[in-house]
């Protein structure tokens, strides 16, 4: 199945697990490039972690945050819409980790309890969900749900570099389609791109307060090759390099992927 196909499937939550047939998902933070992302929201996780907090990782994938915190003595629930990606959760958590890996949806929380979770991460669900009003609702679920001193956590693809990224690590033509040439827009499809404004408006219209906003992975994409190849000094000197950029209001934007925090 390629990209094509998957515009005919009209269920979205049968789309979404056929996506990721394509996409592996237990890889995809793998290699030091990509691995930034997952560096770079853990620091500023443990920025707001405490002992005994209840975590809630909604849209798990593969579970990369759910086995982390998980290891480090959190009690995790981790919620996932792709069956396969909820059974490899359950294969790699280790004997004695507060983890529990459940299949389901990011539409519909109502089997946990108001004000429960001290942490909610939302890193995945709001580029899969393409009505306004989808996202909207996934949005105020998590915000029901997190507790009134809680942190939530929501990541978004950023619409102006995806343009970037194609053009000069995939090879897209300029000249094709995938993008409006008169506003930027990149075509909603297979994700839906965000611009930072699109992203601070909807957490805003549902009230959240943005206490964070973070270039979760910055220039990795666009660089990967070089930074793939790096010794681990240089890597580590990069590292730190990104880590001081990525806060800068003005390096938003020269991420792929987009991190907000917020409160109630």
């Amino acid at each position: 199945m390629g990209f094509e196909d998957l515009k005919k499937i009209e269920k979205e939550e049968d789309r979404v697990k056929a996506l990721y047939n394509i996409f592996n998902e237990d890889s995809r933070l793998s290699s030091k490039a990509a691995r930034i992302e997952f560096l770079t929201t853990i620091r500023q996780l443990e920025k707001y972690l405490k002992p005994g907090m209840r975590i809630l990782d909604l849209g798990a994938g593969a579970g990369e945050y759910s086995l982390y915190l998980a290891g480090k003595g959190f009690d995790v629930t981790a919620v996932e819409l792709v069956d396969k990606h909820v059974e490899l959760i359950n294969t790699k958590k280790s004997e004695g980790m507060k983890l529990e890996a459940i299949q389901g949806n990011a539409l519909d929380l109502t089997e946990f309890k108001d004000n429960y979770f001290d942490i909610v991460l939302c890193l995945g669900p709001l580029y899969h969900l393409f009505k306004i009003e989808d996202r909207l609702k996934c949005i105020n679920g998590v915000k029901r749900i997190c507790s009134n001193n809680g942190v939530m956590f929501f990541a978004f693809i950023n619409n102006d570099m995806v343009i970037a990224t194609e053009a000069m690590c995939y090879e897209a033509d300029l000249k094709d389609s995938y993008y409006n040439h008169d506003n930027f827009k990149v075509v909603d499809f297979p994700f839906v791109f965000s611009t930072i404004e699109q992203a601070r408006d909807i957490l805003k219209k549902c009230n959240i307060q943005i206490i964070g906003e973070v270039a979760s992975d910055g220039l990795s994409e666009l660089l990967a090759h070089k930074i793939n190849h790096m010794d681990d000094e240089s890597y580590n000197l990069w590292l730190n390099y990104h880590f001081y950029c990525s806060e800068k209001r003005e390096f938003l934007g020269s991420s792929n992927h987009l991190l907000f925090i917020g409160k109630k």
